[in-house]
């Protein structure tokens, strides 16, 4: 069945096996079921509606709502909304039940949800601060230790500047990589000691300014490489000459240089795709997945189609649409920061775990037979925040969807409107960038508001900065430097320069956002395209466009 997407006009595809997993997931309600029809709008713009709920980065000073102390928030002061610290937006002292309304039948759905999501209290950030240890600025994280702007974050010591990274030690400026120490600059990489700027890295030690390297020691501006050591430029040398020779490298050419050299290297031959142990998948970075289509950024997926961000710590995620971030999750369909043991969760946001037939809730946990609800924990049969039996849930939530049909709301996800985050201060804009007119024009929310920038001595240019880290002073700790890319202003934090210092690392001339975007930009989009092998020729589906420099072959020819 072909489609055309309500928003962007688009054709899409509606397959016999979707329509299928629409009618497993239509929920019955006092004996009646009320059917999922095929949807709208198209992947893309079904996934870009979905992320406007998901904010990472960006955090901002606020005033808590309950006890009027400052905190650190995601929610930005210009935000109408009642926002609690953690402390006491997890205590009892105060129950989201006392917010409870009737719903009111002459209103849209989505109009009164809006209204009720301002009454009920936001909590700041989205942290497991129970387990997070002198953490306070990140979002998103849980089991860290000494940690600074860390985003999608768990399980880290001493790392900083860094965004889905797990289980690391002394590592910055990182994305995508797990069980890395004493490293910096490093994207999906996993398991290193002591590597800097280098990507596709796996069991790799001392390992500098290269790509696509397994089990290798000490390499330096290489790629594609399996268990060698002392290796420049992808020629083994004996261990006096490999020192010498990276002495002359570094002496003769900065950091910025280098990495330009490893992004300029020619003649690279490819895998058209970053998976491992799968089984009939279709995408780009999935590993241990079974009959999945369409995702990426994924593990332990069987059955699922259109998930993104899905890393489940303990079961597979199965028979899930339309789901992007984070774990185990089963028949369930537009979603998105839905946490672990989740079953048939259909249109739900930034819930925790055990979560059961919920429907249109916000940040809840260990909940049943929920219906619009935000924040509530361990509730069952409850519509609005409001309690009811189960005879009177199930009859009312009948003649409420019975409604929505007729205003057009009962199979759509939260319009991208309600969110209480504006489009540029989203992950969307990391996936789907948009420029501020294209922003207005499509009829989203776009923010204008910059928080102020702390009191510094002076601010200097980043072409000012010295290169030698041996000549940057303690000073540089009251001072703030310009971006070369964007000028906006940064800092650097005590921590931070001790591990320059120790790593014999230049102070970075770039804010944080910017170093984030160009890491970002590195790895391979979120865009499949047919193209041929350039060994047999033979299509195949990849994510190297056709415009990139390196040879793309299938995977029987990757050798």
């Amino acid at each position: 069945m072909q489609k055309t997407c309500k928003k962007c006009s688009i054709n899409f595809e509606i397959t016999s096996s979707d329509l299928e997993f629409y009618k497993k997931i239509s929920p019955k309600f006092d004996w009646k079921t009320f059917e999922i029809p095929a949807p709208t709008l198209c992947p893309e713009c079904r996934q870009q509606r979905r992320l406007m709920w998901r904010k990472e980065r960006w955090l901002h000073k606020r005033t808590c709502d309950a006890t009027g102390k400052e905190m650190i928030s995601m929610y930005s002061p210009d935000k109408d909304l009642i926002v609690y610290e953690q402390d006491i937006w997890w205590s009892d002292k105060w129950d989201a039940l006392d917010y409870w309304v009737d719903f009111d039948f002459s209103k849209s759905f989505f109009s009164q949800f809006w209204e009720f999501i301002k009454k009920v209290p936001h909590k700041t950030l989205i942290n497991n601060f129970k387990t997070n240890y002198n953490s306070n600025f990140g979002n998103n994280t849980w089991n860290n230790k000494n940690c600074y702007l860390v985003f999608e974050a768990g399980s880290l010591e001493n790392c900083m500047y860094s965004e889905n990274i797990r289980k690391s030690k002394n590592t910055l400026d990182s994305t995508w990589t797990q069980y890395c120490e004493k490293s910096y600059e490093l994207i999906d990489c996993y398991n290193c000691y002591s590597c800097f700027y280098s990507q596709d890295l796996k069991e790799c030690n001392n390992v500098e300014f290269s790509i696509n390297c397994t089990n290798c020691d000490y390499c330096f501006l290489s790629n594609d490489l399996n268990w060698k050591k002392y290796f420049i430029e992808n020629k083994k040398y004996s261990k006096k000459d490999y020192f010498d020779k990276i002495k002359e490298f570094k002496n003769n050419n900065t950091n910025l240089e280098l990495r330009e050299k490893l992004q300029k290297i020619e003649n690279r031959v490819v895998k058209n795709y970053h998976w491992f142990w799968n089984n009939n998948c279709i995408w780009d970075y999935i590993y241990n997945s079974n009959n999945s289509e369409f995702c990426f950024d994924a593990k332990n997926l069987d059955n699922c189609k259109y998930c993104t961000v899905i890393s489940s710590s303990k079961d597979i995620c199965s028979n899930c649409y339309d789901y992007d971030y984070f774990g185990h999750s089963e028949l369930s369909y537009e979603i998105v920061t839905v946490w672990e043991n989740t079953y048939n969760a259909l249109f739900c946001v930034n819930t925790w775990d055990n979560i059961k037939n919920a429907y249109y809730c916000i940040e809840c946990n260990n909940i049943s037979n929920c219906f619009w609800c935000f924040w509530l924990v361990w509730k069952e049969f409850c519509i609005f925040n409001k309690q009811y039996t189960k005879q009177e849930y199930e009859k009312l939530v009948s003649n409420i969807i019975i409604y929505m049909q007729k205003t057009w709301e009962w199979w759509e996800f939260f319009p991208a409107n309600l969110s209480p985050f504006w489009y540029n201060e989203t992950v969307v804009q990391e996936f789907y960038p948009l420029e501020k007119e294209q922003i207005i024009r499509k009829w989203f929310n776009y923010s204008e508001y910059i928080s102020p920038f702390p009191n510094v001595e002076k601010i200097i240019p980043a072409n000012k900065l010295p290169e030698n880290i041996s000549d940057i002073p303690d000073d540089i700790l009251n001072w703030a430097i310009k971006c070369k890319t964007s000028g906006k202003p940064f800092r650097i934090i005590k921590e931070e320069l001790e591990f320059y210092r120790k790593e014999n690392l230049p102070v970075p001339r770039k804010h944080p956002d910017v170093r984030f975007l160009e890491r970002i930009k590195l790895r391979n989009p979120r865009k499949l395209i047919i193209r041929e092998c350039n060994k047999c020729w033979e299509l195949i589906k990849t994510t190297y466009n056709k415009k990139r420099k390196e040879k793309v072959v299938c995977e029987k020819c990757y050798v």
